[in-house]
């Protein structure tokens, strides 16, 4: 195994062992957060990565010290050499994890455990078919569940990721918050965050404190119990005594937690990202394949990585649209 220098190491110290790779901008469902309401033009195939590159960059990430990667998209699973993408990852010493929508994981369950992917990512904001329809535009919500079921049935540690929009879906917090019960999920409330074309206003922003009231105010304040803080976490996690899941809340717009950052996100054309709220990004794809490529580009774009948040460091900053507009929306960047 490769000692790991000092490549992903930022100006602040922050060491950065967590890749996040999209695989693809095409998702099979239309999520309004994710997907400007007018639609995404999708990239010609020729600028996205190909298998064998998805596998050499990660590869000279993981001699730096990345010891986890998630792929992401869009939807993952939609890629058609999704599998032989996976098994060239898994001969990698990594974590190895997705996020998905579970549309069609139950098509990949086999591949998923012979490659030694443990743990994933599920993201469903509602729990109500009709709200499920009109935030997707797509009728997938009881194949969703069904899923989301298997994968617990086939043993799969199950993050359940909720991003809550106030007037949308804020009053079905206890609803989610009540499936840990009796399952043994991690759900995570995230706070609905600001990208290119997702309409983004802070009226419609569900801050960490407004879920802890709700929460406590239902279940009882002595119910209510906070759970360690993992390193690099970005999750704050609790749990409702009896129950057998846990419940957290991804703050990242109302509370930052970017002082402990360790991750960065490669774009499906390449691009690496050193920060989900930046606009900052660099091609790392056409000097691969122009045979012209350099370690060093990478330490560069680690290095001019901001301390919070793209360098917003007020929540007056991240509420100006000037600030965001020129960033890509969460569909093209890979959540």
């Amino acid at each position: 195994m490769h000692k790991p220098s000092d490549i992903l190491v930022d100006s602040m110290g922050r060491k950065h062992n967590y890749l996040r790779i999209s695989l693809t901008e095409k998702c099979n469902l239309r999520c309004s957060y994710c997907m400007p309401a007018e639609g995404l033009p999708l990239m010609p195939k020729k600028h996205l990565m190909t298998r064998e590159e998805i596998f050499r960059l990660a590869q000279v990430f993981v001699k730096h010290g990345v010891d986890k990667i998630r792929l992401t998209g869009g939807e993952p699973l939609v890629r058609k050499d999704f599998t032989p993408i996976l098994q060239d990852l898994s001969t990698l010493p990594i974590d190895l994890t997705l996020t998905t929508n579970a549309v069609l994981v139950d098509r990949y369950i086999d591949p998923l455990k012979s490659c030694g992917v443990r743990s994933l990512n599920v993201s469903l904001d509602t729990l109500q078919e009709d709200k499920f329809l009109t935030i997707t535009k797509r009728d997938a919500f009881k194949k969703t569940l069904q899923n989301i079921q298997l994968l617990i049935r086939e043993g799969f540690h199950l993050k359940l990721n909720v991003v809550l929009m106030k007037g949308f879906n804020d009053n079905e917090i206890i609803d989610f918050i009540s499936l840990t019960k009796a399952l043994p999920i991690a759900l995570r409330f995230i706070e609905f965050m600001p990208f290119h074309g997702n309409k983004w206003d802070k009226s419609q922003l569900v801050t960490q404190k407004e879920i802890l009231q709700t929460a406590a105010h239902h279940f009882g304040a002595g119910q209510l119990f906070p759970l360690e803080i993992e390193a690099n976490a970005t999750a704050k996690n609790y749990k409702i005594a009896g129950h057998k899941g846990s419940f957290g809340i991804i703050s990242s717009v109302s509370n930052p937690f970017c002082d402990t950052c360790n991750r960065i996100r490669l774009t499906a054309d390449g691009k690496i990202k050193n920060c989900l709220f930046s606009n900052d990004e660099l091609d790392l794809l056409t000097p691969l394949r122009e045979n012209t490529f350099s370690e060093t580009l990478i330490s560069d774009v680690i290095s001019r990585k901001k301390s919070v948040r793209g360098g917003m460091t007020s929540f007056e900053a991240l509420n100006d649209p000037k600030n965001h507009s020129q960033n890509r929306s969460m569909l093209a960047i890979g959540g």
